[in-house]
């Protein structure tokens, strides 16, 4: 399924490898080596070659992230769609993936600050830190510390990573939130799922609370990064979250309710983004005739046979 490939390459694939390099970059422009002058040349070869390297895997990540993600984990049906700001642009800091963790399916979605290599490489780090750590830990609120104090050490003293974190459980959804835009339950009405008292993002000391939501099988629940809120119309007015976006939400497949929004938000704007988008849209205790997403399990306990 497109899901479990674009989720699982971003998450365990692909952007490895972007990390990697994106970090051997950094260094070598932090610490430069000595040299001498004959040596400018092949210095100056190798640092080329690096670039490209690092540019086309990202140009390989973008790709799988571009493709639309449709799916069920365990029992919960998702729609994700990733956009980047600029066409052809390198892979930005907007992150999503996935879990099918013990203690019942589990969602990340985040927003590192910035949009450049070092970005995505701290949005590979945020996600294989998720991925390490969902199957083990039960509590949600632990596996937030844990992803801050993993990335604390990687950031500059402007960086930060905003996130939520989500779990299912019958009849309802688990949120911690660090410093991202308020995920929406969508029913008769939007709601924003804001949290009783705001944390910082990861990176900048959160001190995480968990919330426990009521979330029917005819609700469903957005999660999504800044991109869509602050997209702004020629007249410097942001997208409204208002009646005609709970009416795109509640078209009667996740995969059309996603591209409705997707339309709405394009006619706003009547220009290309100026900031990357993440979006996952979720709804629980629905049946589908398409099979669970059987890969989307630990890292340890992937078969060809599924978890």
């Amino acid at each position: 399924m497109e899901f479990i490939g674009a989720l699982l390459e971003y998450g365990c694939g692909l952007l490895t490898g972007l990390a990697c390099g994106a970090f051997a970059l950094r260094r070598s422009r932090t610490t430069p080596p000595v040299l001498h002058a004959h040596d400018d040349h092949d210095d100056h070869d190798a640092r080329g070659a690096r670039g490209a390297a690092l540019a086309a895997v990202a140009r390989a990540a973008q790709q799988a992230l571009l493709q639309p993600l449709s799916g069920e984990l365990n029992g919960v049906l998702l729609a994700g769609r990733y956009r980047p700001a600029i066409e052809n642009a390198v892979i930005g800091g907007d992150l999503l993936n996935v879990a099918n963790s013990p203690y019942g399916p589990r969602v990340l979605i985040g927003d590192v600050r910035g949009h450049d290599l070092e970005a995505a490489r701290l949005a590979t780090l945020t996600i294989g830190c998720f991925r390490e750590h969902a199957f083990t830990m039960p509590d949600l609120v632990q596996l937030t510390r844990t992803l801050d104090a993993r990335l604390a050490p990687e950031l500059d003293a402007e960086g930060f990573v905003t996130a939520v974190l989500v779990e299912f459980a019958p009849g309802e959804v688990r949120l911690v939130n660090c410093g991202h835009p308020a995920p929406l339950r969508i029913g008769t009405r939007l709601e924003p799922l804001a949290p009783d008292e705001p944390e910082p993002p990861l990176g900048l000391q959160p001190a995480p609370r968990p919330q426990r939501v009521r979330l029917g099988t005819n609700e469903r629940l957005l999660l999504y990064t800044d991109g869509l809120i602050e997209a702004m119309d020629p007249d410097g007015d942001p997208f409204p979250l208002d009646e005609r976006v709970r009416e795109a939400l509640t078209r009667p497949t996740l995969d059309d309710a996603v591209e409705a929004l997707q339309s709405l938000l394009t006619t706003h704007t009547a220009a290309p983004l100026r900031d990357d988008l993440a979006l996952m849209l979720c709804q629980p205790g629905v049946q589908s005739q398409m099979p669970s997403v059987s890969t989307a399990c630990g890292p340890r306990k992937r078969t060809s046979g599924g978890c």
